[in-house]
């Protein structure tokens, strides 16, 4: 594996950071030269959710000198079931902010650089220029594919990591060396097949187990990348690791690169970034008949007037335990056209799921089927029925 950091000075360490890291010292595989690799080394986390979580937290504790940070979002109560970078009196705060102060508590002779935005085509060369290693803690495919060719096109390891339920993903994506992320996954799932961690739930320990062992990674790429490295590591290049939480499973599958991916292979067609929202079919096409809304104060008050109507919650039955919707008849996602025989169409009918995006693709299924009744989509599901209209409701 070709030595990262190659050229660059290495920093000297202080009597302080030789009793701070003497546990590290002590380890030849790692030693003083590791550690001042460390010290030297500049690692981009995207993301500062429960994958960057604990990336940054061991990241920072093991003496990197530079930690990048990029997020564009906000604590929210529900991020704390997993996401321990951040607290209760961050609530509302940009996750970046939040991640500073906790980096720096732990160790202060880290540098933070935050970058409070949204990572896109027109910024990401930009970010990611500079630094030695980037770790994705990203949760959507549009990110994942842009962080990707970003780390292509400049050359740089990317340290990828994904989680759902309870399983997790681990592999190093390093097109010098080996395969990339489009070479294992050269399509995004269609939109909707995959849920996301809000929609799906996510194990709370989970993102904590995948973190750390991408942090074990990165620490692997810039440490056993040393000539002088008496026992040199052996990265995830090549390996993609998957991890089973709940049956507490290991198994690895090896990735080849593929010759013909467009960005890493053998005659690339992609030469810059694109648009991934695009790309991953999240982009509305042109002449696609848009979903019709309907607010959650306007549903309450055609309840209210006694109008007839059809709604249809499409949520699984577990979270149906969690609150039930007045007056909706369960049909899952899987059986909405199966059932269609089920729906009136000279009644209205009102689709609800817990953020009002499952909801629009049982309204284009229904569509797509032959349908001809008016179709409706409670804008933000029941949470945004919580929020609205009945505060006895929870918000999950």
């Amino acid at each position: 594996m070709e030595t990262l950091l190659l050229g660059r000075e290495l920093p000297e360490l202080s009597n302080d950071e030789i009793s701070r890291y003497s546990r590290h010292l002590l380890l030849p595989e790692i030693g003083i030269s590791g550690q001042r690799r460390l010290k030297a080394a500049r690692v981009l986390i995207v993301g500062t959710g429960g994958l960057g979580a604990p990336l940054a937290l061991y990241l920072a504790a093991a003496g990197v000198g530079t930690l990048g940070i990029v997020d564009f979002d906000v604590v929210e109560e529900s991020n704390l079931q997993r996401q321990v970078i951040h607290g209760m009196r961050d609530i509302g705060r940009p996750k970046v902010a939040s991640a500073q102060d906790r980096i720096k508590a732990i160790n202060p002779q880290c540098r933070v650089i935050p970058y409070n935005t949204l990572l896109t085509s027109a910024n990401a060369l930009e970010i990611l220029q500079g630094y030695d290693v980037v770790a994705d803690g990203t949760d959507n495919y549009p990110a994942r594919y842009l962080v990707n060719d970003a780390c292509v096109l400049l050359g740089l390891p990317l340290v990828y990591g994904s989680i759902f339920q309870f399983e997790g993903q681990v592999s190093v994506f390093y097109a010098k060396q080996g395969p990339c992320y489009r070479c294992l996954y050269p399509e995004p799932p269609p939109p909707g097949l995959v849920p996301s961690c809000a929609e799906g739930g996510v194990l709370g320990v989970l993102p904590g187990m995948v973190g750390t062992m991408q942090a074990n990674e990165v620490l692997k790429l810039i440490v056993g990348s040393g000539a002088d490295s008496p026992n040199p590591c052996a990265p995830l290049i090549g390996r993609l690791l998957l991890f089973d939480a709940w049956k507490l499973r290991f198994r690895e599958l090896r990735i080849d690169k593929d010759p013909a991916c467009p960005v890493c292979g053998l005659s690339p067609s992609l030469h810059e970034l694109i648009d991934y929202e695009h790309f991953c079919g999240l982009k509305k096409e042109t002449g696609e008949e848009p979903v019709e809304i309907i607010e959650p104060e306007e549903l309450k008050a055609r309840l209210d007037a006694g109008d007839p109507l059809q709604i249809i919650d499409i949520r699984e039955p577990h979270e149906r335990a969690i609150v039930k919707f007045p007056q909706a008849k369960p049909i899952p996602l899987g059986q909405m056209v199966r059932r269609i025989n089920e729906f009136d169409p000279q009644v209205d009918a009102v689709f609800i799921c817990k953020i009002g995006q499952r909801s629009v693709f049982a309204i284009r299924a229904l569509r797509e089927a032959g349908y001809t009744g008016r179709l409706l989509n409670l804008r933000d599901g029941v949470n945004g029925w919580a929020k609205k209209v009945d505060k006895t409701f929870p918000v999950y």
